[in-house]
């Protein structure tokens, strides 16, 4: 499940705000409805989770877009005639 939701922030990063925030939101719906945990105190440590494992994809995304758009921005361009 951990995968899932590092995957999630790796599409989803461009929108890196909404990202972590349907992770807070989410992932303990998720474990709730899959009988994985129970509305205790281990339902916010489940959303702090969801959005460490989310955040982690979303860091990786951001990461990658950055070097692309310095690359770019680096190359020279050719001349028009």
């Amino acid at each position: 499940m951990i995968p899932t939701m590092i995957l999630f922030g790796l599409v989803f990063g461009r929108w890196w705000r909404a990202s972590l925030l349907a992770a807070a939101v989410f992932w303990p719906v998720v474990l709730l409805a899959g009988d994985a945990i129970g509305l205790d105190g281990s339902l916010m440590m489940a959303a702090a989770l969801g959005v460490l494992n989310v955040s982690a994809g979303v860091a990786i995304h951001q990461s990658v877009l950055w070097i692309v758009r310095n690359t770019i921005a680096q190359r020279p361009r050719a001349k028009n005639p």
